[in-house]
């Protein structure tokens, strides 16, 4: 063989050999890519799931949400990061001694005979009852329950001519059930009113602010 034919052979050789080598660092960037890919996607699943769920636990809106226009929060309320951080902090601290899992304040059964137009005026009353009968005495337990108290206490102000359309007779009834379990619960329903602050923050938003 002459010694042109062996230098061309060898530089195939170099070739195939650089070639084999590229293609093995590609095939191992695929891989990291999916991998990475995969990862990414669990993870977006697991943060966003549990934001799904609780979107779905509150009610949709229909078209007679907004029929009483006195009952209305202005939606950048509810966009103060400070004010809801402090709220669902303060309702996760609380939480941690609560071991009550029969029990819910908070909750579409709160709406159960309740027309939509009145939904803001319940919140509004729930959010009275507990700032006045939990929050105020608890503000020495908690460290940011004063501050909770008065940021809902500025919403409840301005709902204040926020009023029942027709009967509030199932309003009523329906507050003093929640009321009456308070006192049947005590010191552990206080507890438990505000371990479920942030769901009072996320019903009062979604029944009294447009465009949810």
């Amino acid at each position: 063989m002459c010694p042109g034919s062996q230098l061309f052979k060898r530089k195939i050789q170099r070739l195939l050999r650089s070639f084999d080598r590229k293609h093995s660092l590609l095939l191992e960037v695929m891989t990291s890519l999916q991998n990475w890919k995969r990862g990414f996607l669990w993870m977006v699943c697991f943060c966003c799931l549990p934001l799904f769920f609780l979107a779905s636990s509150l009610p949709l809106k229909g078209k007679d949400a907004f029929a009483n226009h006195s009952c209305r929060l202005k939606k950048t309320s509810f966009q103060q990061f400070y004010f809801r951080n402090q709220t669902y902090t303060l309702a996760r601290m609380a939480r941690l001694a609560d071991n009550d899992t029969d029990n819910r304040f908070v909750g579409q059964h709160l709406y159960i005979n309740i027309k939509e137009k009145n939904h803001c005026y319940l919140m509004k009353r729930v959010t009275e009852i507990v700032v006045k009968n939990v929050l105020s005495e608890l503000k020495n337990q908690y460290p940011m329950a004063e501050e909770v108290a008065n940021f809902l206490g500025h919403l409840h102000t301005e709902l204040s001519n926020c009023k029942p359309l027709g009967h509030k007779e199932l309003v009523e009834r329906n507050l003093e059930k929640m009321k009456d379990k308070m006192k049947q619960l005590g010191e552990n329903g206080k507890n438990k009113a505000v371990g479920e602050l942030d769901l009072l923050f996320d019903y009062l938003e979604n029944s009294c602010t447009e465009g949810n």
